[in-house]
């Protein structure tokens, strides 16, 4: 399947690109892998990455557009990602980091290679799980900046996901949503009064 990548917001690519240049910003970044790499580093692959804020009454999910990721590759392989965020100001950087999300986004990105049909791929955090998904948004020209999960976009939970919920398995949203709002306050989650 073809995965149709958006294309990030110009001020964001120019925040990493701004923050690579500075060796203040690599090195306070404690990314060793991005510390020691050697050659030039680029900002590839970038993907706006949602926050779940609630599920609806009705079981719509809302999102918010948190940010943009990019993988930052040196030669032939990822070294670390780097982060942007939407300010008052515009697009900013803010952080680099390495670890297993950023192994398990590419390897979520090579299984959905095989999707039948062709999706806009993002990234949907849950914060109240510590969990992170690719999701791939059936939609291919939407702005990769609003929409809601629709039923049929897939999600597929990365490494490492919550217990009792598989890594790397591609779940549909109206499958996967019901578990997840289980498993959040209810009170936060269905958006009702504290």
């Amino acid at each position: 399947m073809p995965l149709r990548a958006p294309q990030a917001p110009a001020p964001a690519l120019r925040s990493v690109l701004t923050a690579l240049s500075s060796p203040t910003a690599v090195r306070e970044a404690r990314t060793p892998a991005l510390l020691g790499a050697q050659g030039p580093v680029t900002p590839e692959l970038p993907l706006p990455v949602h926050v779940l804020d609630r599920v609806t009454a009705e079981g719509v999910a809302a999102t918010r557009l948190a940010g943009w990721r990019f993988h930052l590759r040196c030669g032939d392989r990822t070294v670390a990602a780097a982060e942007t965020r939407l300010t008052p100001d515009g697009w900013t950087f803010s952080h680099f980091f390495e670890g297993p999300y950023v192994a398990s986004t590419e390897r979520a990105l090579r299984q959905a290679e095989s999707v039948p049909h062709s999706c806009q791929p993002r990234l949907l955090s849950v914060p109240e799980l510590y969990m992170l998904t690719l999701w791939l948004h059936g939609d291919c020209a939407a702005d990769p900046a609003s929409g809601h999960p629709a039923a049929t976009d897939l999600l597929v939970p990365l490494a490492p996901a919550p217990p009792g919920i598989a890594a790397h398995r591609p779940h549909r949203v109206a499958e996967l949503l019901p578990v997840l709002t289980d498993r959040v306050t209810p009170t936060r989650l269905l958006g009702s009064p504290a």
